[in-house]
């Protein structure tokens, strides 16, 4: 067995461990590290154990529960993120890892979940609707383009314009397109667009890039201005996979730059064959037209009269409408000659004077048969009067009276009818055939009923 030198220091694992751990604690205090999870492992104590690897390395990592607070996102295998660490040895084993105190997505993971949250929540606010899109107009003469001014998404707009219809008139509101400061100029041309009202449409641009590139296109500030502008706004962001929270909001979207331009001009080859279409029509009609107006004129001209011929017809249709007048008066006037003789006749026949003696004698007929008819009538109608009132006197209650009867009434002026109807020195009234006595009770009397039966 081979003895180590004494002027060598022998350290145990655990002190070379523990060594190693301290020096790397001193020279590499905080970290920032790049990497895709892999490995990923949730054990029941909540700690995260998983491995950090890129194209051509890897390194174990834990993060402890009490880390965990800060993440709001979902911690998978696959997913890209940027770690705050400090560099350690677990000392049990001697494996070099990383103690994670912070993390958050990395690059283009971040931007596509600020995206994917930003779309949902302005999708709940209804930003999206299609009740709140403005149609765009069919016949467009003025276009406004929100815009770089040096970038190749005008070149093409306005290349597609000249080669299709170079009579629309365009307006450039110039904004940067990228970088920090590019979505508050977005809004700013916005706003100065839709302020002047000058264009029937606007058009926001730019062309192709990254996520990065396109993110001003994403932001809220942004999205809130396009839906708060009056007039119709078409989005052009990009190549025709690219889609940002803009083409969400905006009115219409267009896959490229270009294709918003072909969609917002009409072809003037296809408006000039049109225009060649409409002239041959117009002068096929015309000839048609020259023809019909030919043929009615010589219609016409056949049909025409002389003056002097017009004359002598109107003259020859008065002097007959002259005869009929006079023949009409004529004929009336023999009706009205002949009636006029009927009753003439008539009258004659009877006179007034023989009409009214045969009126009299009627009169004097009828007053003679009326009399003893009346005398008759009041005869009948006296001896039924009479009747009646033999009739009324039989049955008149003062009548009954006359014969020593009387009627009892109460102080209330009720009728007394039975015993029991009053009380012992109560007051009545005694109705006689001359007048009324009053009368006090004293006594009460009644009388006992006796029933009789045949045997």
């Amino acid at each position: 067995m081979i003895k180590a030198p004494e002027k060598h220091q022998i350290l145990s694992v655990s002190q070379l461990n523990q060594n190693v751990g301290q020096l790397l604690e001193q020279h590499l205090p905080k970290l920032w590290v790049e990497g895709e999870i892999s490995n990923l492992s949730r054990p029941a104590s909540g700690h995260l154990y998983f491995t950090l690897k890129d194209q051509n390395a890897q390194v174990r990592c834990a993060m402890f529960r009490n880390n965990q607070k800060s993440i709001t996102f979902g911690i998978k295998n696959g997913l890209q993120v940027l770690v705050r660490c400090r560099a350690g040895i677990y000392a049990g084993r001697g494996d070099y890892q990383l103690i994670i105190e912070h993390m958050e997505e990395a690059g283009f993971g971040i931007l596509q979940r600020k995206f994917e949250e930003l779309k949902h929540r302005l999708n709940t606010e209804g930003l999206f609707a299609s009740k709140s899109k403005t149609q765009i107009p069919s016949s467009i003469q003025h276009i406004g383009v929100i815009t770089s001014p040096s970038g190749a998404a005008i070149r093409d707009i306005l290349a597609v314009l000249s080669r299709r219809f170079p009579y629309i008139k365009v307006s450039i509101y110039p904004s940067l397109v990228q970088g920090e400061r590019a979505a508050k100029e977005i809004v700013k041309a916005i706003q100065l667009a839709d302020a002047d009202n000058r264009c029937d449409v606007l058009l926001l641009s730019r062309g192709g890039g990254s996520l990065e590139d396109l993110w001003p296109f994403n932001e809220e500030s942004v999205a809130r201005a396009i839906y708060s502008c009056q007039l119709p706004l078409i989005s052009a962001i990009g190549h025709e996979i690219d889609f940002t929270i803009a083409d969400f909001v905006s009115d219409h979207r267009a896959a490229t730059p270009s294709a918003a331009a072909e969609l917002l001009s009409p072809d003037s080859q296809k408006i000039l064959q049109q225009f060649v279409h409409m002239e041959q029509q117009l002068v096929k009609l015309m000839k048609r037209r020259t023809q019909d107006l030919h043929q009615k004129c010589d219609l016409l001209s056949q049909r025409l009269k002389h003056p002097s011929r017009k004359l002598a017809d109107q003259a020859n249709k008065l002097e007959n409408l002259h005869k009929r007048l006079r023949q009409s008066v004529k004929n009336r006037l023999e009706r009205k000659n002949f009636h006029f003789d009927s009753i003439s006749t008539r009258f004659k026949a009877n006179p007034p004077n023989k009409l009214i003696t045969s009126i009299q004698k009627d009169l004097s007929l009828y007053v003679k048969r009326l009399h003893p008819a009346v005398t008759q009538q009041l005869a009948r109608f006296e001896s039924r009067y009479i009747q009646a009132v033999t009739t009324l006197d039989a049955f008149s209650p003062v009548k009954t009276l006359g014969r020593g009867y009387s009627v009892l009434k109460s102080e209330q002026g009720v009728v007394i009818k039975s015993t029991s109807d009053v009380g012992i020195e109560e007051l009545v009234t005694a109705q006689l055939v001359d007048g009324e006595i009053v009368c006090s009770i004293n006594r009460i009397t009644k009388n006992v009923v006796r029933s009789f039966s045949n045997k």
